[in-house]
């Protein structure tokens, strides 16, 4: 079929992530082909939520993104969390609500069945594994250019992430290449990852491995989850939400969440025994503020009112864990030069750019599958309108 000659392929899939393997799987009768540094497809579904793979949320509303609002709600609007379970269940993925781990979350059996799924669901297509794309030149068609070889495309599509999890083959590839045809970006930082602290809070490594509910106030949004104390800061569902929309400066975390402490400062019990907080906790905070622990009967007005930092701890945090324990990476290429409903580049004809590498981030729960996977659906009908057509 292809005698002597290089293949020129109609579409070439940058990334056998998440977005890549959804795009992959749902263009059909067509010449395909997908890269990957990794020498296996879906690392990074392989280690999500704990390798049972947070795949959607119950409920998901353009609310639960940081990025353009009108843009995010097109994406739902065409591919809903509903039609995602109805797709994995046609093919043999069955997810359920694991309300224990993150509330309103579905988790798979295992990522393995995932991974699984899109294997069955890709062997139309011709993968290149455990191969580092370089570069992408243009000249009527794309000549991408690997550490092994060159490929030639029709159309190119830049599924290949952000900067997080840099030991599954995480690179800056997919924004430079955007830089490359003309694209602005919105400042990168990790995201859906832990916080440092500064020396004031020094006292929470000394709590490393224990876990508390807390509310976690940040830039007007307001999150309930566990927090769990770190030997570099702190951790947790909540603590990781709170990152996607913290700058700098302070954040506010109640212990106490929907509690009042006014009512446990009653009788004879020492602090640590009265309050409802892990008992670690409360020795290293009683000490953080300069209180004994002592009898809540024997508190002064002024003693009270410390404790009633439990409400309301400020703090500033010191930085984050940074990209190697970041979910995410928040931040990327422009909305406003995609276009919404093909996510081809307005800088270069069939050039498109999905997933993690655009300027659109989920918070914690599944949200972030959601949305590259409705990208992918997105893009895969107008590849395939587009390439029927020509």
């Amino acid at each position: 079929m292809h005698k002597g000659k290089k293949i020129v392929f109609d579409i070439a899939i940058i990334g056998a992530g998440a977005s890549g393997l959804m795009l992959a799987s749902n263009l059909k009768n067509q010449n395909i082909c997908i890269i990957d540094s990794n020498s296996k497809i879906g690392e990074k579904i392989r280690v999500s939520g704990g390798a049972k793979c947070n795949i959607t949320n119950e409920k998901v509303k353009a609310s639960n993104y940081l990025g353009d609002k009108s843009f995010c709600e097109n994406i739902l609007k065409n591919f809903s969390n509903k039609e995602l379970l109805n797709f994995l269940n046609q093919n043999g993925v069955h997810p359920k609500i694991n309300p224990k781990i993150v509330k309103g979350t579905y988790f798979c059996n295992s990522s393995k069945d995932v991974i699984e799924m899109f294997s069955k669901l890709t062997t139309h297509v011709k993968k290149y594994l455990d191969t580092k794309v370089l570069d992408i030149e243009y000249d009527r068609d794309f000549t991408i250019i690997t550490a092994k070889n060159t490929i030639k495309a029709k159309r190119v599509v830049v599924a290949s992430g952000g900067l997080s999890y840099e030991s599954l083959g995480a690179s800056s590839f997919a924004f430079d290449i955007a830089k490359k045809f003309g694209h602005t970006l919105a400042n990168t930082k990790p995201a859906l990852v832990g916080f440092t602290v500064q020396k004031e809070q020094f006292w929470f490594k000394n709590l490393s491995g224990i876990s508390t509910p807390v509310e976690i106030k940040v830039d007007n949004k307001s999150f309930f989850g566990s927090l769990l104390f770190a030997h570099k800061g702190c951790s947790g569902p909540a603590v990781l939400n709170s990152s996607l929309y913290w700058q700098k400066g302070k954040i506010v975390i109640d212990f106490l969440p929907n509690k009042k402490i006014g009512s446990f400062l009653q009788g004879n019990k020492k602090i640590s025994t009265a309050l409802p907080l892990p008992k670690r906790f409360l020795s290293e905070f009683l000490t953080s503020i300069s209180l004994e622990d002592k009898s809540v009967n024997s508190l002064s007005k002024e003693e009270k009112n410390k404790l009633e930092l439990l409400k309301n701890y400020q703090f500033s945090p010191a930085g984050t864990f940074g990209y190697t324990k970041a979910e995410v990476t928040s931040g990327g290429i422009l909305l406003d030069e995609i276009d919404n409903s093909t996510f081809e580049s307005k800088k270069q004809n069939r050039l498109f750019f999905i997933g993690e590498c655009l300027d659109l981030t989920g918070e914690l729960g599944g949200y972030n599958f959601q949305i590259v996977f409705s990208e992918a659906i997105l893009c895969s009908k107008h590849l395939n309108s587009e390439v029927k057509d020509s």
